[in-house]
């Protein structure tokens, strides 16, 4: 849901059989209220650090309840009695292009660590609720099938202690390629990856969350170019939105590819950084980019930007972020 939560694009995904993880009660209802009559238990809610209302409010819905350390079974236990939960565990290994996305290990706020299983397990029978999903994400941008193999292998061993698991839920953060010509993950491995680990424990379902990977080449960001500007040999294209409408470049040096799509046809020689009317140092949508010359009103096309786009932008500065349209 955090990729994208266009109405549209949840219709066509809950019409092909997939289920959507949220991390807010705002995502749950704006789910519920796009899906009219969905099985609720296509809904997985994977909160961190939420109030205890918002998990009180969430167990009364019929939804998956991921509990993501042990702070509300030791607090909270009675919001859990004869409930079934899922857990998320910190497999100990993050992954990702940037320490932002990664999300395990020890500098990483999610998951319960390994080390605190034993107690996990305890304040679960003391509460009187049954795990019956484990759950991993370990960071976004991974482009090697080992690291869910590592994960599944971490997972699936857990089962041994916690019993009335059935569900193992591996995370996402399936790369998606960001330059032109770089090799995106390879499905077949992927793919032989989770048979066997389906193979190995027939009885366990698997799910995995792969999120941005389906929207984020579904989507791009169009901008006009608004000045021209020149320091010494650095030379800047402005348009008309930036990190209100992409934050990522910004927020973790994601790279997007830039094409001038009203010279699509002329020859590239300058090489210049591609900037937005933010009142920030760091609004860049491309630095260093070899483009044709542009002028003002010329159309660019920032790539890649179907997920994180929309759903992360805001109205700094009191810019309106690009509205995003489903053709």
């Amino acid at each position: 849901m955090k990729a994208n939560w266009h109405p549209q694009i949840l219709q066509v995904f809950h019409e092909q059989g997939l289920g959507f993880e949220c991390v807010s009660r705002g995502e749950v209802e704006h789910v519920l209220a796009t899906l009219k009559g969905i099985d609720r238990k296509r809904i997985l809610y994977t909160p961190n650090f939420a109030p205890r209302a918002e998990y009180a409010w969430a167990v009364e819905q019929g939804i998956w309840v991921t509990l993501d350390n042990l702070h509300p079974l030791q607090k909270w236990p009675e919001l859990f009695t004869g409930r079934d939960l899922f857990v998320r565990i910190d497999t100990g290994h993050g992954r990702g292009h940037h320490d932002k996305v990664r999300t395990a290990g020890v500098h990483s706020k999610f998951g319960v660590p390994l080390f605190e299983v034993e107690e996990l397990e305890r304040l679960a029978k003391a509460a009187g609720a049954k795990i019956v999903g484990l759950h991993a994400h370990t960071g976004s941008g991974v482009f090697t099938v080992d690291n869910w193999q590592t994960v599944g292998d971490t997972l699936t061993a857990l089962t041994q202690r916690f019993r009335d698991v059935r569900t193992v839920d591996l995370g996402g953060g399936l790369g998606v390629p960001e330059r032109l010509g770089q090799q995106g993950v390879l499905l077949t491995e992927f793919g032989a990856t989770l048979a066997a680990i389906k193979a190995a424990h027939p009885k366990l379902t698997l799910w995995i969350e792969p999120g941005r990977y389906l929207v984020a080449e579904a989507g791009v960001l169009l901008a006009q170019v608004t000045q021209l500007k020149g320091k010494g040999e650095v030379h800047y294209v402005g348009v008309a939105t930036g990190m209100n409408s992409l934050i990522r470049p910004a927020l973790y040096g994601a790279h997007h590819e830039i094409l001038n799509l009203t010279r699509l046809d002329d020859v590239a020689t300058e090489v210049v950084n591609v900037v937005g009317p933010i009142c920030e140092s760091g609004d860049l949508l491309g630095v260093d980019r070899l483009l044709p010359p542009s002028e003002e009103g010329d159309v660019l096309l920032i790539a890649t930007a179907g997920a994180y786009s929309r759903s992360m932008s805001s109205r700094y500065n009191l810019r309106d972020p690009a509205p995003e349209f489903v053709i």
